[in-house]
C-alpha cells in the first residue's frame, strides 16, 4: 500500500472540501464543479497553488472565492 505524506494529504483534503463547498455555492454537483475547475486548471493553480493562503480562511470564504474565481476565469476564457 502506498502512503502519502501529511502535507500532500492536507492539500488534497482541502481541495476536496473547497470543491464541494464551491459546488454548493453554485448549486451544481461536486463532479460538475471538479470538471469545470479542471478545464480552467484551477485545482492546481488556485486550490493547491494558493493552499498556504487559502487554508487559513473560513470554508465560507474559500467557497465564495473558488466559485467567483471559476466564473471569472470561464468568462475570460470563452
Amino acid at each position: 500500500m502506498s502512503t502519502i505524506d501529511n502535507e500532500s494529504y492536507r492539500k488534497i483534503h482541502f481541495a476536496v472540501m473547497a470543491i464541494e463547498s464551491g459546488a454548493k455555492r453554485l448549486n451544481i454537483s461536486g463532479q460538475e464543479m471538479e470538471r469545470r475547475l479542471k478545464e480552467q486548471d484551477l485545482i492546481h493553480q488556485r486550490l493547491i497553488g494558493q493552499y498556504e493562503l487559502l487554508h487559513t480562511q473560513s470554508l465560507d470564504y474559500v467557497a465564495d472565492d473558488i466559485a467567483e474565481t471559476l466564473i471569472n476565469w470561464e468568462r475570460n476564457n470563452d
